[in-house]
């Protein structure tokens, strides 16, 4: 039994659990925001613009069967917004992830200036 336990703990000490534990939390109160986002927000205003107090309810009959487009709408406007948003938090992370300190990439123009530069420091020396 010692040994599972010892196995266990190096599981779980061998990835970033800790991270990944956090991660789901806040991923769970993010559907939260995006559910009342969705709700309080967007839903009520195409509903508006339907004519209906709940646009989930649009569809026809064929027959006994119920054809719910606002069912579809739905899953559409949900994935949108939550894209959307991921969207967003992913932008904002990666700026902030980038430093001030780190310099900055090389582009084209300023290796070509070292470049020039060391040629005619070159041309100095001789």
């Amino acid at each position: 039994m010692k040994k599972i336990w010892e196995e266990f703990k190096g599981f779980l000490n061998k990835g970033d659990f800790v991270t990944i534990a956090v991660g789901l939390v806040m991923a769970l109160y993010f559907q939260h925001i995006v559910d009342a986002l969705l709700q309080g927000v967007i839903n009520p205003i195409i509903a508006a613009i339907f004519g209906k107090p709940d646009y989930r309810s649009i569809g026809f009959d064929i027959g006994d069967a119920r054809i719910s487009i606002g069912l579809v709408i739905d899953a559409i406007i949900t994935f949108i917004v939550v894209g959307f948003l991921l969207f967003l938090i992913l932008k904002a992370y990666d700026r902030m992830r980038r430093s001030k300190d780190q310099p900055e990439a090389d582009t084209e123009l300023t290796v070509l200036r070292e470049i020039r530069d060391e040629l005619h420091r070159g041309r100095e020396a001789s």
